[in-house]
């Protein structure tokens, strides 16, 4: 049996909201630098109600191959992503106009 959704009613594989939710996002990624001088890349401004942080957190250790956490609604990620984060997060559907890189 297919699941419905319980405010439109429809298939769930219908709908399309977590697309749509994001390319609302407004993301900011910066580093942090923590003991030993040891860096982090931090990504910040999703929205935990309308994308799962801990899925995206997941394919982006995955694809840099590195650990990381979800906590306090952004995610961390161990080492320096800077230059490979935003077309990362295109690929996963954000739009890049509203990707903000701080650099240090």
């Amino acid at each position: 049996m297919n699941d419905i959704d319980p405010i439109t009613g429809l298939p769930k594989e219908l709908a399309v909201w977590e697309d749509i939710a994001k390319e609302d996002q407004s993301i900011q990624v910066g580093i942090k630098k923590g003991k030993f001088g040891k860096e982090s890349t931090i990504v910040s401004g999703l929205d935990p109600k309308s994308v799962s942080l801990k899925d995206i957190g997941k394919e982006l250790k995955a694809k840099f191959a590195c650990g990381g956490t979800v906590k306090a609604g952004r995610i961390e990620l161990q080492g320096n992503h800077l230059s490979k984060i935003k077309e990362e997060l295109s690929k996963l559907g954000f739009d890049t106009s509203q990707i903000k890189i701080k650099s240090r």
